[in-house]
């Protein structure tokens, strides 16, 4: 290939291969790469033996979001996030919701539109953003849009968020940790089959990129599990995935638990009652989670936080939006108690 016709960015976290081979180190699937191929997620590709990002200058989405759509309830809560997006994923999963931009690349479609992280954190500053969230796709595959846009925002006095499903690699989570203040990973089951089939991804990987953050980093986390009725909605598995995040994260660590609309190659199926999503809220809290939360109702007593000890009412949502945060200090103004998260 022609040198002016390569892409502009030039991959992060990979290896080079005899043969004009590279091996791709940024997520789980650690792709093997031929020369003029690309990896599963089709946004990074082998040229002449080194790894070039397909989508580093396609930002697909940019938008300025309360950081609870996110959802983060622990961090800077009542805040405002300008969230961003570069197509791709490197998961298939049938009840997508932003399959649209996520899956493009599998169809060799890049839509988007060039923006230097210098602009997207002018932009994120002037509209009075106090963090940059890189989501709505998996950030894991626009990692180096992400990384020169972190670096930059922190410099700026902004903090950064990713909504990812988890599946990176620990050399990932070690290049990002210093510039990545928060995230959510979606634990979408507990059961490898449903990865497979439904993600076309692994669920141990994502398990060891928990534990990692949780036990390596001072990244703050949340966990968010979409219920799909009939799929992942027994209370044999919501037990073992709320006993994993009390024991492998912690019991601070917040669960979302979402109730799920048909969407994607799923419009067959039928959204979550709420009888189950009451059934995981109760299980979460037998497990010691102190702070479980359901998501996509609006209105519910159950957006809102309470005092792990006195029940008094911390954080008063409705939505997304924030109508009290009575949190002193990272504490209870009841009894004391600590409180945690991120710039509460």
């Amino acid at each position: 290939m022609e040198e002016n016709k390569r892409p502009q960015k030039r991959a992060l976290l990979w290896q080079p291969l005899p043969e004009n081979k590279v091996q791709c180190r940024l997520c789980a699937f650690e792709c093997t790469i031929a020369p003029d191929s690309v990896g599963r997620c089709h946004v990074r590709k082998n040229i002449d033996g080194v790894l070039y990002s397909l989508n580093y200058d396609k930002l697909c989405a940019a938008n300025e979001d309360p950081i609870e759509k996110k959802p983060l309830f622990h961090f800077q809560p009542g805040s405002k996030s300008f969230s961003i997006a570069a197509p791709g994923c490197n998961f298939q999963c049938d009840f997508c919701q932003n399959w649209q931009i996520s899956q493009s690349p599998y169809e060799n479609r890049f839509d988007g539109t060039s923006y230097a992280p210098e602009q997207i954190v002018r932009t994120a500053l002037a509209s009075g953003c106090k963090s940059i969230a890189y989501t709505y796709t998996e950030p894991t595959v626009f990692f180096e849009l992400c990384a020169e846009t972190a670096i930059l925002a922190k410099q700026n006095g902004l903090a950064n968020v990713f909504v990812s499903n988890g599946f990176m690699s620990a050399q990932a989570v070690d290049y990002a940790k210093e510039w990545l203040d928060g995230i959510n990973i979606d634990l979408k089951s507990f059961n490898p089959d449903f990865y497979k089939k439904l993600c076309k991804g692994r669920l141990e990987p994502v398990l060891d990129t928990i534990r990692y953050i949780a036990n390596s980093t001072d990244i703050w986390m949340e966990i968010t599990t979409l219920l799909v009725p009939g799929q992942n909605d027994s209370p044999s598995e919501i037990r073992q995935i709320a006993h994993f995040i009390a024991g492998q994260a912690g019991h601070d660590t917040p669960w979302h638990i979402s109730r799920f609309y048909p969407q994607y190659k799923m419009t067959e199926t039928q959204p979550t009652t709420p009888k189950s999503l009451q059934t995981a809220y109760d299980l979460g809290r037998e497990a010691g989670l102190r702070y479980v939360y359901m998501g996509n109702v609006p209105g519910s007593r159950f957006e809102s936080t309470y005092c792990h000890r006195c029940d008094a009412l911390l954080i008063e949502r409705c939505g997304y939006r924030v109508l009290r945060n009575n949190v002193l200090d990272f504490t209870c103004p009841a009894c004391g108690a600590e409180v945690a998260g991120f710039d509460l």
